[in-house]
């Protein structure tokens, strides 16, 4: 959600999203800001929609004045935590070594993690998609077990697709969620690789979901502006 909706917005979108999102063939994690966790999680009890958060603290506790510990997540109900979001790594200038340790202490805290990478324009248009994209996963998953790659996500968010109304084409998408699944293979196994899931993110929407999911290598979509509007976020998922 971003750093969107208040505890009552996020009332009025959770009852909407216990309406309209009916799939039942679709794992569904919302992940509002840090002041609506709580009422969101009350508000899902019964429901198969998952709760996660949108990023975590690499300390357990103590004097870090505005942090939030994988603790606290997993106390009001938290299932996932959403790290290294290329807004987190843009103004924030987070690394893929501080992404990596919040990684970790997800995985610790026997949960699930989503673990995002992805290319700026300009790296793009300098051709070095590839490179990136590669020293990015290995950063963010050293020291990873196969085990732990269980519970971990991997989210493709092209920088500039993210809030831009530009999305990266099916094919240029799908060929980098195979450059990933080819590169885990390569540092584990096939079969780990095989297993993982891989979601695109980068302004998806009702109007390209289905063809972007359809891709032999996209297995999700980590939505942004599209999925705070109920009836837009179900126009995703029923596709599927």
């Amino acid at each position: 959600w971003k750093m969107n909706k208040d505890v009552f917005e996020t009332a009025d979108l959770i009852n909407g999203l216990k309406k309209s999102v009916t799939a039942k063939n679709v794992e569904v994690i919302v992940c509002p800001p840090f002041t609506s966790l709580v009422v969101a999680q009350q508000l899902l009890k019964g429901s198969t929609i998952k709760l996660g958060a949108q990023d975590v603290s690499v300390h357990d506790d103590g004097a870090y004045t505005g942090e939030v510990s994988v603790t606290m997540l997993k106390s009001v109900g938290c299932e996932y935590v959403i790290v290294g979001h290329s807004e987190r790594r843009q103004y924030f200038q987070e690394s893929n070594e501080l992404i990596n340790q919040k990684a970790k202490k997800v995985l610790v805290a026997s949960m699930r993690v989503i673990i995002c990478v992805g290319e700026t324009l300009e790296e793009r248009e300098k051709e070095i998609t590839d490179k990136v994209i590669t020293a990015q996963i290995k950063g963010v998953l050293a020291g990873l077990s196969e085990s732990d790659l269980e519970r971990v996500i991997i989210a493709y968010e092209p920088v500039w697709a993210i809030g831009t109304g530009k999305n990266a084409t099916s094919r240029q998408a799908e060929y980098v969620h195979q450059l990933i699944r080819k590169l885990i293979g390569q540092l584990y196994s096939w079969n780990v690789a095989e297993k993982i899931i891989i979601q695109y993110g980068g302004s998806v929407k009702p109007e390209n979901a289905k063809e972007l999911l359809s891709q032999a290598d996209i297995d999700g979509a980590l939505v942004g502006g599209a999925c705070l509007k109920a009836d837009s976020f179900a126009g995703i998922i029923s596709p599927v």
